[in-house]
């Protein structure tokens, strides 16, 4: 996108946002019926390539027009840049990507002026009353806000993250008109349930929108996590943090691309502490970030990583993780009905849904296990992790029939998209390892087998002690 294109003013009204994605659904469904009045004459392969086509300039012109809206429907687009779309062929997926990577890397900045104002509105006092030093250029820009550096007077350096003015009304708008932005979602994710998406969207962006929200989920992760011997949660600076402003201490790192360019055993090492973090913090915890996406962790000089947004968080009750588990080790045991039980019983299907046929259910639910069921090391790729997403909730996989006749509950859509986003990260790493005997501690209570996994019972060993203290 230009940089003319990122520094045009935010549309704000209803009216003109639901112009852009109305104008964005009405060309994409005259671009089909063309395609599909051309492909009567075209041969397979031509049909075929025809198809290509017409993905990448759905992609293109969605990422543009979310891209210039910058809020609610901009957080959908930054979603499906961490999603291989299945099906797709690899080189036609590497662009895919690229272009929805430009929304997530080049977010839209505003002048710092505008943002100096809404700090020091928020902080009811002028910047260098507040900030011994304050970098002015902006680290990095993000969906609803800008990220920047300072110090404060007791020498303690700080990321200091601001919500653009006027993005709230923005957001408030996106989600007036979800509907259309879930109908312009779908065409990159067509197994997207609108429904269950839009419910989890308007309620988890709507927290996203208030700091103080993410401040108080942050301070409780970062409790959770604190003394741990390989991950980090910097500590939320509270007298300086409000609805539009949050203060947190800084950390030093090296990123995602970085990471990538890393020897596999590195990388291996990086992907373990990454799904031990977001598997590890609902499977142990039921509180977890649901926005694992690669820019909101570094891997310190220590070997350490820091994890730092938590804009997007759950919290569920451990009563419903453990029957999550059940769901998970009845597919392990093959447990056929008792899979379809427990799965009823968490809101999946109704328990006498006579369309489900448990042992096909079984056949699914085990092939999307397949990455963690045998006790040996498994290496995630991407195209591995694009065809679980395909046979996750795609309609092409072998078990749509039936997926289409149940539905994803509340309490669990978003661990299911940080699961999956979780994978597409790792299969960005090629990491490696016996995945199976991680989800076993989790699953089974059974002893670590990684070197990392036993520092980690050895710290909640002494967790409650520290917890006293």
């Amino acid at each position: 996108m230009a940089k003319k294109d990122r520094d045009e003013p935010m549309p704000t009204s209803r009216i003109r946002r639901t112009a852009k994605v109305g104008g964005l659904l009405g060309g994409q469904t005259a671009r089909n019926y063309a395609t599909k009045a051309a492909n009567l004459t075209r041969d397979q392969e031509g049909r075929r390539a025809a198809a290509e086509k017409r993905q990448i300039e759905a992609a293109e012109q969605i990422v543009e027009v979310l891209g210039q809206m910058k809020g609610a429907a901009m957080k959908i687009g930054q979603v499906a840049s961490f999603i291989d779309m299945a099906g797709m062929p690899p080189e036609v997926s590497d662009r895919f990507q690229e272009k929805l990577a430009e929304l997530r890397d080049s977010a839209p900045t505003v002048p710092f002026k505008d943002m100096r104002k809404v700090i020091e509105s928020d902080l009811e006092e002028p910047l260098n009353e507040a900030f011994a030093e304050f970098e002015e250029e902006p680290l990095a820009a993000a969906s609803i806000g800008q990220v920047y550096r300072a110090r404060l007077h007791d020498g303690r350096r700080v990321a200091v993250k601001v919500q653009y003015p006027g993005v709230a009304t923005a957001v408030r708008a996106d989600l007036q008109n979800l509907g259309l932005l879930l109908r312009a979602a779908k065409r990159m994710a067509p197994g997207l349930d609108a429904k269950s998406v839009g419910a989890e969207i308007r309620e988890r962006i709507g927290e996203e929108l208030d700091y103080e929200h993410e401040a108080q989920a942050h301070r409780s992760i970062a409790r959770e996590w604190r003394g741990h011997p390989f991950v980090v949660v910097p500590d939320v600076v509270t007298d300086l943090s409000r609805e539009r402003v949050l203060v947190t201490e800084w950390v030093d790192g090296i990123g995602f691309e970085q990471v990538k360019k890393l020897p596999q055993d590195e990388r291996d090492h990086f992907g373990e502490i990454v799904f031990r973090f977001f598997f590890g913090s609902f499977y142990r915890n039921g509180h977890f970030s649901g926005d694992p996406h690669p820019g909101n962790y570094l891997l310190m000089d220590d070997g350490r990583v820091a994890f730092l947004d938590f804009g997007l968080t759950k919290k569920v009750a451990m009563s419903h993780v453990e029957k999550e588990k059940g769901v998970i080790r009845a597919g392990l045991e093959g447990d056929a009905e008792g899979l379809y039980k427990r799965l009823a019983e968490l809101g999946f299907y109704t328990r006498d849904h006579k369309g489900i046929e448990a042992k096909r259910l079984l056949a699914h639910v085990q092939l999307l296990q397949e990455w963690y069921a045998e006790d040996e090391e498994f290496k995630l790729t991407r195209q591995y992790v694009s065809e679980l997403l395909l046979q996750a909730g795609d309609p092409r996989s072998d078990y749509w029939d039936q997926m289409r006749e149940g539905t994803i509950p509340a309490d669990a859509l978003l661990a299911r998209r940080m699961e999956g986003l979780t994978l597409g990260v790792l299969a960005q790493l090629g990491a490696t390892a016996n995945w199976h005997r991680i989800m076993n501690e989790w699953l089974y209570d059974e002893p670590p087998s990684t070197p990392l996994g036993e520092q980690e019972a050895e710290w909640l060993r002494g967790r409650p002690a520290r917890r006293a203290a």
